[in-house]
């Protein structure tokens, strides 16, 4: 095993879900600066990156999204508090800053992999985000997905709800950069979905379309933030080869 690998090793097994941090120890803010940065680096579907990441960091700020938080531990006792944001509203702005993005890369644009690539984003993507007010075409695309799939493998979302998934997919796999990033610079973190999203929308000022992912309480762990040893189900349960 590589001595990378052992250390990755090292922070995926060291990485719990603490709840209870410590307020008298040293604590540096930059690390969340940091992790953020790793975690912007993230696989994400498209590269559309419709993500936005709010620290919550005075006193009076974590006071109030805590209570928003239903006042559980992780989230009163954080140093700092992460709120992850799914932004699918900004499909169009984000299309053109990567067509802008493309039109660099492939100087050559009607070469095979420019024409490919620029097509993809101005035709491909706004079929598959676009979504009218009754989601009549998320259906149309539904039913065009079952009559090709008959013939040929095909992607089979394409309605509001699937486009919702997919970005909330996405930003999952950025907030799991942002806790392993942080447990390698030696803190800890813990996920909360049980909180009042519509409060922490108001609070943070965000549209009506914008939606929240999950708030990420982190800090220095406190000896009682984990409440229990880890537990798994069996990996001959969840894991198959084919």
């Amino acid at each position: 095993m590589k001595e990378s690998a052992q250390v990755f090793d090292q922070i995926v097994n060291e990485r719990r879900s603490v709840r209870v941090y410590d307020a008298e120890a040293e604590f540096d803010h930059d690390a969340v600066r940091r992790s953020i940065e790793r975690a912007i680096l993230a696989p994400n579907s498209s590269n559309m990156q419709l993500w936005e990441f709010y620290r919550i960091k005075s006193p009076e700020a974590l006071k109030k999204v805590a209570w928003m938080c239903m006042n559980q531990k992780a989230a009163k006792t954080a140093r700092e508090l992460l709120v992850v944001v799914t932004r699918r509203d900004l499909w169009r702005k984000r299309q053109q800053v990567l067509l802008k993005e493309i039109e660099k890369v492939y100087k050559d644009k009607e070469g095979k992999g420019g024409k490919r690539a620029i097509g993809y984003y101005k035709s491909l993507i706004p079929k598959y985000y676009f979504s009218d007010p009754l989601d009549i075409w998320g259906i149309i695309k539904k039913m065009i997905y079952f009559f090709v799939g008959l013939r040929r493998p095909m992607v089979r979302h394409g309605n509001r709800a699937d486009i919702r998934i997919s970005v909330h997919k996405s930003a999952a796999l950025a907030a799991q950069n942002f806790m392993m990033s942080m447990k390698a610079e030696g803190y800890d973190t813990c996920p909360m979905e049980g909180m009042d999203a519509k409060r922490i929308k108001n609070f943070l000022g965000l549209p009506r379309k914008a939606e929240i992912n999950m708030v990420i309480g982190c800090g220095p762990g406190a000896e009682e933030g984990i409440y229990s040893e880890r537990f798994r189900i069996p990996n001959e349960e969840v894991v198959f080869e084919v």
